[in-house]
């Protein structure tokens, strides 16, 4: 009997995944980002987001949304980074950061049209600006963690999403000085495949 206990749990496991609705689709979409911390500016840029989609049904009003996003976190240093930070370079700014993000997002149907979604999302940062700093010693933390709220329209395969984020953890890699967070918005258009 103890040999045919994992191959009942796998029958049973089978069964239950192809009664779950479950469905894949792609999105792409704006990032209206920003760093807070005191190093820099006050203001939200632009970036960019894309990726895929899985939506796993739950039962009920409850489905399970896990995603795989390249993200693009853009920002500006102010005036103050080069009095806080004696090595930083003169010149540009500008900063871009990539993140490969992983949003597990739990949503709510409240109707045949409007879904509310929150969950976690974490990030792998891809690629940092290494000019930032002298001796190319990276800035930037090579992970984030966020939470995330906001809601999904689905008009049939066709789903706009609109989400707001903030980072949990310090970005901050240079030192404990000053704490550095991600926060945003983000407006994705996706196609259910």
């Amino acid at each position: 009997m103890k040999h045919k206990l994992p191959l009942v749990l796998a029958v049973l496991l089978i069964a239950q995944a192809s009664f779950a609705q479950f469905g894949l689709g792609v999105k792409a979409g704006a990032n209206i980002t920003k760093i807070d911390g005191k190093s820099f500016k006050d203001e939200f840029r632009y970036g960019y987001h894309l990726g895929a989609f899985a939506n796993i049904g739950l039962g009920g009003r409850f489905s399970l949304q896990p995603e795989v996003l390249l993200n693009q976190y853009n920002t500006k240093t102010d005036s103050s980074f080069k009095n806080i930070y004696q090595n930083a370079l003169s010149g540009d700014n500008n900063i871009k950061l990539s993140y490969l993000s992983i949003p597990l997002v739990l949503s709510y149907k409240l109707g045949s049209l409007l879904s509310l979604q929150a969950g976690p999302q974490f990030g792998i940062l891809l690629d940092r600006n290494k000019n930032l700093l002298q001796n190319g010693k990276d800035a930037f933390d090579k992970g984030d963690f966020s939470m995330l709220g906001g809601a999904q329209i689905g008009l049939g395969k066709i789903k706009v999403t609109g989400r707001y984020f903030v980072g949990l953890n310090n970005i901050n890699d240079i030192d404990n000085q000053d704490k550095w967070k991600n926060q945003g918005f983000q407006v994705s258009l996706g196609l259910g495949l």
